[in-house]
């Protein structure tokens, strides 16, 4: 995985979408949370996918929902990823990878160090992991919050499974999180918004033109 993967998330607009795919973004972020501002419907997500499939994988993002809408969101949306946002364990998203036959990648908060041990945990059944910024105190989202973390934290991890930074970054800080952290893989959402819950097709452009334009660690 020599080549840096971008993760854009939230994206609900026909517009932000084409323009995420016409950047060449690697993967799209559908979110499926009704408290979030990004939260698309499924008739809106299906149209979503079709505009991205075949161009970039299309993840499904989920905060601790039953099988009954996950399995609506298999069906309908059919999702090249599940990623799972909440509190899920780690049989959960083993249940749900064999059920729906589809990639698993768990989000994991992080704040310090310590933090960074759960993700052993998951790395036996998921994917990939994405370490995102704890919530501040009082959101009731789990991520999409703006906030970021000590990206050096993730140079030299030791994980047996890919894993994904995000949390805070926009175009432009992407750069250095990229440098310092040594990722092969990042994930954005708030960062190329021009208000709460709005993606920007400038932002988008740049932040890909950015991230593409970094130094990985390590090349």
């Amino acid at each position: 995985m020599a080549d840096l993967i971008i993760k854009i998330c939230g994206l609900s607009t026909e517009e932000t979408m084409q323009a995420a795919l016409d950047a060449g973004a690697d993967m799209i972020g559908l979110v499926f949370f009704p408290k979030s501002p990004r939260h698309v419907s499924l008739s809106q997500a299906c149209k979503l996918a079709d505009m991205a499939r075949g161009k970039a994988e299309i993840v499904a993002l989920t905060v601790d929902m039953n099988l009954d809408g996950l399995s609506r969101i298999n069906e309908l949306v059919a999702p090249d990823w599940f990623q799972f946002h909440g509190s899920e364990t780690p049989e959960a998203c083993a249940a749900a990878k064999v059920m729906y036959k589809k990639k698993v990648m768990k989000a994991v908060p992080i704040s310090e160090a310590a933090d960074l041990e759960q993700a052993q945990f998951y790395s036996i059944v998921a994917d990939m992991i994405l370490f995102d910024a704890k919530p501040p105190q009082g959101s009731d989202v789990p991520g999409g919050n703006g906030v970021s973390y000590d990206w050096s934290l993730l140079k030299d991890l030791d994980l047996s499974k890919p894993f994904m930074l995000s949390g805070g970054l926009d175009p432009s800080n992407v750069a250095d999180a990229i440098a310092q952290s040594g990722v092969k893989a990042i994930d954005a959402s708030s960062g190329m918004e021009r208000e709460r819950g709005v993606k920007d097709v400038e932002l988008i452009r740049a932040f890909v033109a950015a991230a593409r334009g970094a130094k990985v660690a390590g090349e």
